[in-house]
């Protein structure tokens, strides 16, 4: 009898099926993202603890230099299909593929790295900031300080209007949907410079409430009928160069229930709330959007109308 957070992991996306796993091997941006991060953090002799390792990968890429690797896996589909990947991979031996719920578990000694790669656009669906959160209390309970090096070790979250086409074939749908960062989509114009709302350091504290208004400087006239939300995770910092590994997550658009028609040098305020871990829905109910006031693009960037670099 599944209790009822395990009942909400499998409606948000914990049980995802094998093949939708099978795609992220094929995401090339975040394959080398993760393997340059990784390589980069681990070092011979450390011992790393991947939550929700799905096919194994990422715990693949830590095995080629750590001594030892835990891999904890909830979907007991996954369980067996990272267990038989690594099984023909080199160093794959060095991976325990453990069956066991990650708001649960604790290796049985202190580890040096925690990969935890629940990762969707604003933090949402995926369980992420629970499971760490969660961790890091038991965590310091058993084995005390210091705590591990989290991959991810920040994430920057960003939100941009946008007016977007919801025409497919002359049925008009608003509906969510997802970008390739790297594509031009024709039927996105960007109304706005994106502006973050919010910034995740996994070192510190994170209570996973988002509750963001904001203002926009707009730079074209249009309507204004969604936002865009942007997801930046700083996988790993390289203090010697002072740069950083970073992966950008796909770009999601939510449609504005009360679409909005903008001019040049309008300004916008935006506001939502959601929890990290929520579902979309609940993101989306949120969103509201309305003129507040006029400004010329200098008295704007006077102003000090933050965007997303």
């Amino acid at each position: 009898m599944l209790n009822e957070r395990e009942i909400e992991s499998c409606y948000l996306g914990q049980f995802i099926p094998v093949h939708y796993h099978h795609n992220m091997l094929m995401d090339q941006n975040r394959m080398h993202s993760f393997k340059s991060a990784i390589f980069h953090a681990v070092k011979p002799g450390m011992k790393v603890l991947e939550l929700g390792g799905g096919t194994g990968v990422l715990s693949f890429f830590a095995a080629q230099q750590a001594d030892k690797v835990y891999c904890v896996e909830f979907n007991p589909d996954m369980v067996r299909e990272a267990r038989r990947f690594l099984a023909i991979n080199e160093n794959g031996h060095k991976v325990e593929v453990i069956h066991a719920d990650a708001f649960e578990y604790l290796p049985p000694e202190p580890v040096d790295i925690v990969i935890c790669e629940m990762i969707h656009v604003g933090m949402l669906r995926e369980k992420q900031v629970e499971v760490i959160e969660s961790f890091k209390r038991r965590y310091a309970a058993r084995f005390g300080g210091p705590l591990p090096i989290f991959m991810p070790e920040a994430v920057i979250m960003a939100a941009q209007p946008l007016q977007q086409e919801y025409d497919f074939e002359g049925f008009h749908a608003p509906i969510v949907q997802f970008q390739q960062t790297n594509v031009v989509s024709p039927g996105t114009v960007e109304l706005a410079q994106p502006a973050v709302y919010g910034i995740i350091d996994f070192a510190q504290p994170v209570d996973g409430q988002f509750a963001w208004t904001g203002q926009f400087l707009v730079e074209k006239a249009g309507r204004l009928n969604a936002l865009r939300f942007i997801t930046k995770n700083v996988l790993s910092i390289i203090e010697s160069r002072g740069t950083t590994i970073d992966w950008l997550n796909h770009y999601m658009m939510l449609p504005l229930a009360q679409p909005v028609d903008v001019q040049a040098g309008d300004v916008v305020q935006v506001s939502f709330a959601y929890r990290a871990g929520g579902s979309i829905p609940s993101l989306e109910a949120s969103m509201q959007a309305a003129v507040v006031g006029r400004v010329t693009q200098e008295q704007g960037a006077d102003a000090g109308l933050a965007v997303f670099a």
